[in-house]
């Protein structure tokens, strides 16, 4: 790739960056008054979170087993009330556990 499509592709990339943070303020210059709209953008966040963690947890691992146990064991920790760091620990904890007793029965 040469510079001067470099930098066309760059210069693109910053004017769709900038455009996708502006205008929500530019369309959105008042308060929401929809309770609907208001509802949907509080989730939009936990919407991608969940998007990005949810197939890394599967992929993250040697075996698809031990994603499929560490996200069973992070949703029942997190139902239990425990905090992210607590969660995050315990989905680990189950990773190690589930390929530990994999490789002690090969």
């Amino acid at each position: 790739m040469d510079l001067k499509t470099y930098f066309e592709y760059l210069l693109v990339m910053a004017g769709v960056t900038y455009l996708l943070r502006t205008v929500p303020f530019i369309l959105l210059k008042g308060e929401l008054e929809s309770r609907f709209w208001k509802s949907f953008l509080n989730y939009v966040p936990y919407t991608v979170l969940s998007a990005m963690t949810v197939p890394a947890i599967f992929y993250a691992t040697d075996s698809r087993v031990a994603g499929v146990a560490a996200l069973v064991t992070a949703v029942i920790a997190s139902l239990f009330g425990r905090g992210l760091v607590v969660v995050a620990i315990v989905a680990c904890l189950t990773v190690l556990g589930v390929d530990g007793a994999a490789l002690l029965l090969q």
